[in-house]
């Protein structure tokens, strides 16, 4: 029998009524998934405002959390009483402080934290209560004023020297660090390099002092075979006078040690470092192998003197394999003193070409890489998966030099001083490190780095504060 329109049309209409029932009720359960405000405005259309203030959200449940203290002898059994009526989910007390408890309340009455919290207080046997504060680590940001061109301590993608901005959060790590110390004055790490600026207003606080030498006497006071060397030696021309006459060795020390929160200049890894200048490198940036040999002897003897040495920094190297500089790291070692090396700049892979003195085989030999503020290996850095250990910040350092001034320098000469600077730290953390238990320490808490995986021994860049606080 042929329907009449009418008919068709009337079940036309309850098809339409059925499927936007089916759509509410689908929406209807929608509405209490969690979904974002992009998600809720794409599919409705609705402005901004009703986001915020929908009239489904009211009466939904909320959860608050909140610290009670009850009244000094409240007995046990009140409190138990008393969490019973509050009608709280969950319940805890502290052993040592029997009168708080942290409390988790769920509430559909739809009231502000404001009013849950004078419900409570209201009750004669409540002394106070309070939210469950949320803290974090107070990051020390320090006032010396070129800071910011800092990258490799505090990364947020700052243009460096001109150039475009890194990757923020390509950095050591060590704001977190410094909230744990900012270093310890009683740790000394010698520069084997060009010698130091010791006259320099950010680093001279920081110069470590021979309080057994009187200054300019032309005296060898303390015995030791050096005339006035009151902040360390001079292999090149045997004085105790490591003036830097290359601008090099003043670059590296001002990463690792430029006094912290002063208001002048940078600050380096370490705030409070003591720094000693030991000169091998003539001021063209060249040095024998006799000399080198000297500036450690000089560190040995001064370790048996009771100067407390632990790090020796070395962005240097060049020529073949020495037995004589191999056994002197090894002396090294055998007092705790940790030889942070320079991996070289040749762009080589080190496991088929060896650099010295960073490929020497000592537990205390630490070989340290270049990385940019991208996170990518130093177009210029040496490399190897068994051979250098890690990667740290060594294209456009900014850092003191010469004449209290400050340069951009690059190198792996620029990212040892880094990885010294964090030794030096972990050491102000917990002292009692062997040098092969420091490598262990940062390697193992490095930060990955897919341009340092397979070329280097961590697969990272040096990570402080995880290295402070495995």
């Amino acid at each position: 029998m042929k329907r009449s329109p009418l008919v068709h049309l009337a079940l036309g209409t309850l098809v339409i009524i059925y499927a936007y029932l089916a759509g509410v009720i689908n929406q209807s359960e929608k509405a209490f998934e969690c979904i974002t405000e992009s998600e809720w405005e794409a599919t409705n259309n609705w402005p901004k405002a009703d986001w915020e203030n929908p009239v489904w959200q009211t009466n939904l449940p909320q959860n608050y959390d909140l610290i009670i203290k009850f009244k000094d002898g409240t007995p046990q059994s009140m409190i138990n009483s008393l969490v019973s009526r509050f009608n709280l989910n969950t319940f805890r007390s502290y052993s040592e402080l029997p009168s708080f408890s942290f409390v988790s309340v769920t509430t559909s009455e739809n009231l502000t934290l404001d009013e849950l919290i004078a419900r409570y207080k209201a009750d004669p046997n409540v002394e106070y209560v309070e939210p469950n504060f949320r803290y974090q680590a107070d990051d020390i940001i320090p006032n010396d004023p070129f800071f910011e061109s800092l990258w490799g301590l505090n990364n947020v993608g700052q243009k460096i020297n001109g150039k475009p901005g890194g990757v923020s959060g390509v950095d050591i790590n060590v704001l977190k660090a410094w909230d744990l110390t900012t270093g310890d004055d009683q740790i000394v790490v010698a520069v084997v390099d060009t010698g130091i600026d010791y006259t320099h207003p950010d680093l001279k606080p920081n110069m470590w002092v021979n309080e057994n030498e009187i200054p300019d006497n032309g005296i060898d006071d303390d015995g030791n075979g050096v005339v006035d060397d009151i902040h360390g030696y001079n292999a090149v021309d045997d004085s105790g006078d490591p003036m830097d006459d290359n601008d090099h060795g003043s670059h590296c020390a001002g990463t690792i040690g430029a006094a912290g929160d002063n208001g002048e200049g940078i600050v380096g890894v370490n705030w409070k470092v003591k720094l000693m200048g030991l000169k091998f490198l003539s001021g063209d940036g060249s040095g024998s192998l006799n000399d080198a040999l000297e500036t450690i002897n000089y560190a040995l003897e001064m370790k048996k003197r009771g100067v407390n040495i632990r790090v020796l920094s070395n962005s240097w190297g060049g020529g073949d394999y020495s037995q004589a500089l191999h056994d002197a790291i090894k002396a090294l070692n055998k007092e705790g003193i940790l030889f942070v090396a320079a991996a070289g700049n040749s762009a080589t892979n080190t496991d088929t070409y060896p650099h010295y003195p960073s490929s020497y085989k000592s537990d205390n030999v630490l070989s340290v890489a270049a990385i940019n503020n991208q996170d990518y290996l130093a177009s210029f850095s040496n490399y190897g998966a068994s051979s250098v250990h890690i990667g740290a910040p060594g294209v456009d350092v900014y850092s003191t030099v010469t004449g209290n001034d400050y340069a951009y320098f690059s190198g792996t000469s620029m990212a040892t001083p880094h990885v010294s600077g964090v030794a030096s730290l972990v050491l102000a953390n917990n002292p009692t490190l062997t040098p092969k238990q420091i490598i262990e320490t940062i390697v193992t808490t490095a930060t990955p780095s897919p341009e340092l995986k397979g070329k280097t021994i961590s697969g990272g860049r040096v990570n402080v504060y995880a290295a402070m606080t495995k």
